[in-house]
């Protein structure tokens, strides 16, 4: 562990650990297992890196578990770039399998401001899918969000504060932490 980590880590506070993680989960996938279940063809089911990929693979494997079979796609759109402050959206990939007439879920770690996701959701209808929702582990609670975006699905709630571990990061570092953090007030 980077020192620039062990010092945040060290006067953070744990909010959501391991365990209450993995109930979330299971419970997200039982909400998206009946919202899909009955569709002849899979979910696009694309994942926002890098924040998103920790969540989203815990969440495939619940989907997979309970029979609901996806169809993975990831794109790369970020705010941040190793800051803790956001700034202009920058794509660094986009998906390469054609949404037209898919239904897409598009997998996030956390649903802070919304700028991301709103350029991301507003892309994939532009992209002619069917249906475009979102699943995001975490769900930041101020009144900052940029209007008309929401989530579908929702994981746990963060307090207004820096988050990271369990895809998001800090300075870049963190990301694989098994549990939800909040940096020190």
């Amino acid at each position: 562990m980077t020192p620039r980590l062990a010092n945040a880590l060290q006067g953070a506070e744990c909010l959501h650990d391991r365990a209450a993680i993995d109930a979330v989960i299971s419970r997200m996938a039982d909400a998206i297992h009946a919202d899909y279940a009955g569709d002849a063809t899979p979910p696009l089911f694309v994942t926002i890196m890098h924040g998103g990929m920790p969540f989203a693979t815990q969440l495939a494997f619940a989907l997979g578990e309970r029979g609901l079979d996806v169809e993975f796609e990831y794109l790369h759109a970020t705010r941040y770039r190793g800051q803790t402050r956001g700034s202009g959206l920058a794509w660094l990939h986009r998906p390469a399998t054609s949404m037209r007439d898919r239904r897409v879920l598009l997998v996030d770690d956390i649903l802070d401001e919304g700028h991301t996701l709103h350029a991301v959701t507003r892309w994939c209808e532009d992209q002619n899918a069917a249906d475009v929702r979102v699943a995001v582990l975490a769900d930041k609670l101020h009144d900052r969000r940029v209007e008309g975006i929401t989530a579908d699905y929702i994981g746990v709630e963060v307090p207004d504060r820096y988050v990271f571990g369990y895809g998001m990061d800090y300075h870049e570092q963190g990301r694989n932490l098994p549990a939800i953090y909040a940096l020190a007030e």
